[in-house]
């Protein structure tokens, strides 16, 4: 065991496209980008992080995950029996290259209930159905890394491709990490655009550092 988590630590490459360093850290590792990691893995490992999040999105039917990073939040989804399918998009063929490395991932690319979109998601979600995906697992990145994944553009095709009663856990940054400009919080920002969109019942869910909401 130790000498896995060993060896995990030095995985690591630079991208001259992207200009950034990619790195898996820990076991089980999370995904740093450029010293940002993907996950919560102090207080936690990122797999803990990741059932934080299934438990509070409580997936079923045809799911939605918007940003696959190392394709936990997948894997974790298509255990779940009342889950049919899981399509989840990753625009960066370079975490894609990590995942294939990273022995936790190994199940993303062998499950038959996995489909792999290699695609910009915000190009990918406007080829999906109106009311196509019963549950919505948006996770992205860092606000400083995908800011366009934050808009209110994006959370106006989330609500277009959820059916009706489905249901949405968003990524929120915990408190005093992410300040928008002129002082607005990042998360009051999300909390307020997912209203004006047409999602109800929207609150924060803490434990998983995210937001919850429906339609």
């Amino acid at each position: 065991m130790t000498k896995q988590k060993d060896t995990t630590k030095k995985i690591q490459f630079f991208s001259e496209e992207t200009r950034r360093l990619y790195q898996l850290y820990g076991d089980p590792p999370t995904l740093k980008i450029s010293g940002v990691p993907m996950h919560r893995h102090v207080r936690m490992t990122p797999l803990q992080d990741t059932e934080t999040k299934i438990k509070a999105a409580v997936p079923k039917g045809k799911v939605l995950d918007t940003c696959t990073g190392l394709g936990y939040t997948a894997i974790y989804s298509s255990r779940i029996p009342q889950v049919r399918q899981v399509i989840t998009v990753e625009r960066d063929p370079n975490v894609l290259e990590m995942a294939r490395i990273n022995p936790y991932s190994k199940e993303l690319f062998g499950n038959g209930r996995i489909e792999i979109n290699n695609g910009d998601t915000l190009e990918v979600i406007r080829s999906f159905n109106d009311h196509e995906f019963d549950t919505i697992i948006h996770d992205p990145p860092t606000f400083s890394i995908a800011p366009d994944l934050y808009t209110l553009k994006f959370h106006q095709q989330l609500f277009r491709v959820l059916k009706k009663g489905g249901r949405l856990w968003h990524y929120a940054p915990e408190p005093g990490k992410m300040i928008m400009q002129q002082g607005s919080k990042l998360k009051e920002r999300i909390l307020k655009q997912l209203k004006e969109v047409g999602f109800i019942n929207v609150r924060l869910d803490e434990n998983s550092s995210g937001i919850i909401a429906e339609k």
